[in-house]
């Protein structure tokens, strides 16, 4: 172990186990997706604030207006979170390649599938084969009972056993912990308030250079200083917002899976030495992967983050720097 991973080893307490990171990474799930559904639920209002305004509402009709905007906003993310419940795996698996393997043509790695699922006590999950050289994996799934593994070529071809099995039950531990649904949805909903935010940005400013004004009204006077406020809002402080909770929920869940694994495997080093391996590749995974499934697979996939060598830790990193991750499975072993 060289020096510097020692030293990070060394900073967590030597009483650390799994259950302890369990707890730790659990603790802010479920209000993180209450933020996010709020932050939806006030956009939605916001959207009908400024459209009011712009149309000289009184401020009756405005405040109606927002009530009638946040209740829309509120309509649409279900549906779009029904639309994600039950097809958001496959339309993941699609754009990302996946191809789904039988047991005959990889009898290892459905050996070691099925050991990880029966040590969680859940069904195995189906199994998918991405053909690209770079180095990577991920769980996906609205439920156990629907859940799908997926893992590169270049992946598979330079792993152990004993690594397989860390990496597997990474993401089994995803499955397990619900993380595969709360992705998910989580995307969905992220997706939605960057592309209302955007609509509502494209209205506003190009509104304006059409040489139109708010209807007259006793709102007009602060129509312009509310739309432009509300803009800003929506254009800027919205999406940044709904990233970093993202963000912040990915890298929580990595942490908590890799707990997960050493759980199911009781064997910490394993997982350690795939990441060891995984930082040392390269390849982006170009075609396989984008912003949108980026923080799903284990280690983030895209090129800006391979050349970092998984180092660089920022709000919007979707997940935490591999170095802290393997200090904290070294020290579980400890």
């Amino acid at each position: 172990m060289n020096e510097p991973l020692a030293e990070r080893v060394k900073a967590y307490p030597g009483s650390l186990t799994y259950l302890d990171l369990i707890r730790r990474n659990k603790r802010d799930s479920t209000l993180i997706m209450i933020g996010m559904v709020l932050l939806g639920i006030v956009i939605g209002g916001a959207i009908a604030l400024f459209l009011g305004v712009y149309a000289g509402q009184t401020d009756e009709d405005v405040f109606a207006s927002m009530l009638l905007g946040a209740t829309a906003a509120l309509v649409v993310g279900l549906i779009a979170a029904a639309w994600s419940w039950f097809g958001g795996a496959n339309a993941i698996l699609a754009m990302s390649g996946a191809k789904p393997i039988e047991k005959v043509q990889d009898p290892e790695l459905f050996n070691v599938v099925e050991e990880i699922a029966i040590a969680a006590g859940l069904p195995a999950p189906r199994v998918f084969l991405i053909p690209e050289s770079a180095m990577n994996a991920f769980a996906t799934g609205r439920d156990p009972a629907h859940a799908a593994v997926a893992i590169t070529t270049g992946l598979r071809e330079r792993l152990t056993r004993d690594e397989l099995s860390g990496v597997m039950a990474h993401e089994m531990a995803h499955v397990r912990h619900y993380d595969i649904r709360f992705a998910m949805l989580m995307a969905t909903m992220v997706g939605l308030i960057v592309f209302a935010c955007d609509a509502s940005r494209r209205l506003v400013f190009h509104g304006g250079r059409a040489g139109r004004r708010p209807a007259r009204g006793k709102n007009a006077g602060a129509g312009a200083i509310v739309l432009v406020v509300v803009a800003l809002l929506l254009a800027i402080v919205a999406p940044l917002v709904a990233r970093f909770m993202q963000m912040a929920y990915s890298r929580r869940r990595e942490y908590l899976a890799d707990a997960g694994a050493v759980e199911l495997t009781r064997y910490p080093e394993g997982l350690a030495s795939a990441l060891g391996k995984l930082a040392a590749d390269t390849a982006p995974l170009v075609e396989a992967a984008n912003r949108g499934t980026a923080h799903l697979f284990i280690v983030n996939p895209l090129r800006h983050m391979r050349e970092a060598g998984q180092a660089l830790d920022t709000v919007f990193s979707s997940h935490p720097p591999i170095h802290e991750r393997i200090a904290k499975l070294l020290a579980l072993a400890r």
